[in-house]
């Protein structure tokens, strides 16, 4: 993963030479490329641990595993938000571990625990450093040093219950690589968020993570049947039960609680058998509202496709603009043969399984949306969309170089309340970047149903403010969150609470809500070594 941004350094672009005259007639770039500055150049404070406790570490884990070198502190210093990228690229990160440590087993990671419990020293667990919400920043809190624990030696034992449908790995376990040793095997996780690439099951887990097919798999919490953890405290072993009624889920608490209560080590995951069959279509609707009923009308009528994607007006514009120019001439007949709509939606619906059950879910599908004004537009929009599922990372590296600000935020809502949180969260985000001097473009995007309500996932673009691109994101930030939680919606539909969010929870869950949570975390991590300054606000 390069430290400065997403994936691997040997990626191509992925912005368009097109795309680029766009942007700069719609919200202006910067007059040069502004490239990250070297790893020589990034710079940190001397490590805070003493010899001694670099001696105790090393002595738990051997010293081939407590790492304290200039790489190791930069590629653990954060996370992948807009904050974190801001401070990485300009090579002055707000904070960084003091080592890193790689534990090999549970027995490891519980002597880790304690020795840091003892000699008062923050831990952060760090799996595929994805967080876009500075849930892996190695904040020290109260604490003299700050270590980050890499879980990436944490992989094995992996083994598949066929009988169950269930696997367990370690929680440093890729989820792309786990989902090729099941597919070996005839069997899916299907679980595939935009961090695929390099997301652990661990940092699913802790995040409450929802892939892209989730609407037809489920979200990460619906896999976890079982939890090994270690605490502080002590170890907590959790049997991977079909169900129980012994009590409140104790699995429930540590999923999502992003490694401030305990670290996750080990996990069983329900699988299912590898599809047999997979179509992605193209739809186009007249309106977002019109899109977001026929989905409604499709979930609640068990008819939902696994991925269900609607863009609205503005997101389907840029879209068009990013997609290869055979989609866009495919597309663009629709827009003709639509005209009298005034602008559309595009929509992507994905069916997987087994031939026969695709072929007739897909037909009932598309017939429903078709009666309800979508019109099919074939499998070339749905291939593209496959394609580039990944690429919006590596996108938004190439947008910063550009002096663009782009960024990421979502929520979910009823299904009666879902097109009016759009227009106010959009419109939130719109007039306080108009307040910054930098009008921009904001999208919006349907990607996870339920019977109940949908997620809703914001883009937005706008010109940096050179020199003051952290004070313009969090006065966009503050708007949109206000927007979120006085309209109606949750603050994180899945990003996870983190650091940016953390100010925001109790407002959502009550204080005595969160109050609960901190007796636990007190119970859990007498302490407050792990991971502090994130989910909990201090």
């Amino acid at each position: 993963m390069r430290w400065w941004g997403w994936g691997e350094a040997d990626h191509p672009p992925a912005l368009p030479a097109h795309a680029l005259g766009y942007l700069r007639e719609r919200v202006g770039i910067a007059p040069r490329p502004r490239a990250p500055v070297a790893l020589e150049q990034v710079r940190l404070p001397p490590s805070a641990l003493d010899h001694s406790a670099l001696t105790r570490l090393r002595e738990i884990l051997g010293p081939a595993h407590v790492r304290d070198s200039r790489a190791e502190r930069v590629l653990h210093a954060a996370g992948k938000g807009y904050p974190d990228l801001l401070a990485m690229r300009a090579g002055a990160p707000p904070s960084a571990p003091d080592a890193v440590l790689y534990p090999g087993s549970r027995a490891q990671v519980g002597a880790v625990l304690d020795a840091c419990s003892q000699l008062s020293i923050a831990l952060v667990a760090f799996g595929g450093g994805t967080s876009v919400v500075g849930g892996v920043s190695s904040l020290r809190g109260a604490h003299r040093a700050a270590v980050a624990l890499d879980t990436s030696r944490l992989v094995a034992p992996v083994g598949l219950d066929e009988a169950s449908r269930t696997v367990t790995a370690g929680a440093g376990t890729g989820v792309r690589e786990l989902e090729h040793w099941l597919a070996a095997r005839g069997f899916t996780l299907g679980h595939f968020p935009q961090s695929y690439e390099h997301v652990t099951i661990g940092g699913c887990a802790a995040t409450r993570s929802a892939g892209q097919a989730s609407t037809g798999y489920g979200r990460f919490e619906a896999l976890v049947r079982g939890v090994r953890a270690s605490a502080p405290a002590g170890p907590i072993d959790l049997a991977a039960m079909p169900a129980s009624a012994a009590g409140p889920s104790l699995r429930e608490l540590l999923i999502g609680s992003e490694g401030a209560f305990a670290t996750l080590d080990e996990l069983d995951l329900r699988v299912r058998p590898a599809p047999e069959a997979s179509r992605y279509d193209g739809l186009f609707f007249g309106d977002f509202a019109s899109g977001a009923a026929a989905l409604r009308e499709l979930v609640q009528s068990g008819l939902a496709p696994d991925v269900a994607r609607l863009s609205d007006e503005s997101e389907t514009e840029v879209s068009l603009l990013l997609s290869p120019p055979g989609v866009r001439k495919r597309i663009a007949n629709g827009y003709l043969r639509l005209r009298g709509y005034g602008g559309g939606c595009l929509a992507i619906f994905g069916f997987e399984g087994q031939q026969r059950e695709v072929e007739y879910r897909r037909a009932l599908a598309l017939g429903l949306a078709r009666e309800r004004g979508g019109l099919a537009l074939g499998a070339s929009p749905g291939r593209a969309w496959q394609r580039s599922r990944f690429a919006a990372p590596y996108l938004r590296d190439d947008l910063l170089s550009q002096g663009v600000m782009v960024e990421t935020l979502e929520t979910a809502t009823p299904w009666s309340n879902l097109i009016e949180l759009h227009r106010r969260v959009g419109g939130a985000i719109a007039q306080s970047l108009r307040a910054c001097g930098t009008p921009g473009i904001v999208m919006c995007h349907v990607s996870h149903l339920y019977e109940t309500g949908a997620s809703l996932y914001f883009t937005f673009f706008a010109r940096q403010r050179e020199g003051e691109e952290l004070a313009q994101w969090q006065a966009v930030k503050a708007a949109a969150s206000e927007a979120i939680l006085t309209g109606g919606g949750t603050i994180t539909h899945h990003h996870a609470i983190g650091r940016d969010h953390a100010g925001w929870l109790e407002r959502e869950i009550g204080r005595e809500g969160a109050s609960a949570l901190r007796a636990l975390k007190r119970e859990l991590d007498p302490v407050g070594i792990m991971n502090p300054g994130k989910l909990l606000s201090e």
